[in-house]
């Protein structure tokens, strides 16, 4: 990306006023290229269906406060320009349950349906269903876990995702909803950022949130999330803890990718909402 091209486009567009005094390349951990110009607005390079994507998510949910604002989309999408969001990324693994609370009254309260001929899954990808989305995720997180859990509970996962094939009308969801694009503010949710856009349903980002760190991964924490959830959803309470196992087991693979050092609390973890539903005991 020519950062210098691409500020005096937005010159010439009235999105700055002038040659920012500063401007810096940022770390977003992923496959995009990031400048912050003047502390005031972030620069995100990438492929042009992922920019058109996140363009589209941005502006769907644009009465969102936890969302940054669409400054300027280029029009081949090959680059967009939204606004910064202060504060910090790192995360207090003591207060899980109110930064639930702030996501789905900040963020999932909005979320809108889109029609069934989009597709499920990514948005940029989709395919037929909910339930073959889910089963394409699972075997790549198999792969990477094979090992780690024992054989059966591969086999369980896999019945569960069988048992509850979403029907409901899908939703367009932020899709990388984890406390690794999580914004805080003195401990508080104030921004989300680096959506990934997935057709689906709305639980997947609340447990998606719920799993990303293996502090408080228990039934009274996503219990009192949901309770919070005011979006028309048919499905969306069916079958909770079996998404949330669902959504756990891709954590164990993403966890053991990225983040190992966490593996043995997510294990247990693990443990703990095998038993739970094996045992028919929520």
């Amino acid at each position: 990306m020519d950062i210098q091209k691409i500020i005096n486009q937005l010159i010439s567009n009235n999105i700055i006023d002038s040659e920012p005094t500063e401007y810096k390349q940022l770390n977003g951990g992923t496959v995009s290229e990031l400048y912050l110009i003047s502390n005031k607005y972030v620069v995100k390079s990438n492929e042009p269906q992922v920019i058109e994507s996140e363009v589209n998510f941005l502006h769907s949910y644009k009465e969102s406060n936890l969302l940054p604002r669409v400054l300027f989309a280029e029009k081949s999408y090959n680059y967009i320009v939204y606004s910064f969001i202060s504060g910090s990324t790192n995360y207090d693994r003591k207060n899980k349950k109110e930064m639930l609370k702030g996501l789905v009254q900040g963020l999932l309260n909005h979320y809108k349906s889109v029609p069934n001929h989009m597709g499920w899954g990514w948005s940029d990808q989709p395919c037929d269903s909910w339930q073959s989305f889910l089963i394409d995720e699972i075997m790549e997180a198999k792969k990477i876990i094979h090992s780690s859990l024992d054989h059966h509970h591969h086999d369980f996962i896999l019945s569960i995702v069988q048992k509850i094939n979403y029907r409901n009308v899908p939703f367009l969801l932020h899709g990388d909803c984890g406390v690794h694009n999580f914004i805080f503010k003195e401990g508080k949710l104030c921004g989300v950022i680096d959506p990934t856009p997935v057709i689906g349903d709305p639980l997947y980002d609340l447990i998606y949130a719920f799993c990303s760190s293996p502090d408080e991964l228990t039934k009274e924490i996503i219990d009192e999330a949901v309770g919070h959830l005011t979006i028309k959803c048919e499905e969306c309470n069916s079958f909770l803890y079996e998404k949330v196992l669902i959504g756990l087991y891709l954590r164990v693979g993403a966890c053991i990718k990225h983040h190992p050092h966490d593996f043995e609390r997510y294990r247990q973890a693990w443990n703990y909402w095998f038993n739970l539903l094996q045992n028919n005991e929520v």
